[in-house]
């Protein structure tokens, strides 16, 4: 799938300052969180900005410069977690992946420009750290209004998962299918996934799997051996 990525955007409301949404569309204002910095790939943290998320896409314009801002399209974003270890990262944030067209170069263009299209990591680090919950459950929100399109091919095997710090829900299965359940540790963080690169998703989530498909077969498996007998 061809995913745009991060870019500039710069459409303000003439007046309060919020960003242009495309209302004709149906695009929402679904949160606004102020007094929010971010952190692009492994660059150094932004002056604080303004973080607006729509019911499309994630906004955040500075508060510094009136000509900066940027957004993405929650159809990039493979994944979201609220991440607390200060061994991951120096303050509270909410973490992204954004996927992007693949190549072998870097962020950065020759002249030194960045280039916002191959940025793959974003952080959005909130002044206030008692809002990541509140900014996660939006995150979750959204998301889930922007499903990852499913090939044909895949709309048998596929699952769309969604899942928080306290339930997960596996799209697209009935009562057979397994029973996930989702383990947090208070370091750890708690995230949504899209179908992003699963290696790098894998340390932030713990899972456990419930599944009496297993128990079965461990069932046919004893009987097996106690019939060789």
């Amino acid at each position: 799938m061809v995913v745009g990525g991060l870019r500039e955007f710069a459409l303000r409301r003439n007046g309060d300052g919020s960003p242009a949404l495309d209302e004709s569309n149906g695009e929402e204002l679904m949160h606004v969180q102020p007094s929010v910095a971010v952190a692009l790939g492994s660059r150094s943290v932004e002056s604080p900005g303004t973080l607006y998320i729509t019911s499309r896409k994630l906004i955040w314009l500075s508060d510094v410069d009136v000509a900066k801002g940027y957004a993405v399209d929650f159809l990039s974003i493979s994944l979201h977690a609220v991440s607390r270890d200060p061994q991951t990262y120096s303050s509270p944030c909410i973490y992204t992946q954004i996927e992007v067209v693949e190549d072998d170069e870097d962020d950065t263009e020759s002249t030194g420009v960045l280039d916002l299209s191959k940025i793959r990591e974003m952080r959005l680090v909130p002044s206030d750290s008692t809002q990541l919950d509140t900014l996660f459950d939006v995150f979750c929100e959204c998301a889930e209004l922007n499903p990852e399109p499913v090939e044909e091919e895949e709309e048998e095997s596929g699952h769309n998962w969604v899942f928080s710090a306290d339930q997960m829900v596996v799209g697209g299965g009935g009562e057979e299918d397994a029973e996930w359940q989702i383990s947090q540790s208070p370091t750890s963080v708690i995230g949504h996934s899209n179908g992003g690169d699963e290696s790098i998703a894998q340390p932030m989530l713990e899972l456990r799997i419930n599944d009496q498909r297993f128990d079965d077969a461990e069932e046919m498996v004893h009987e097996s051996e106690t019939k060789d007998h």
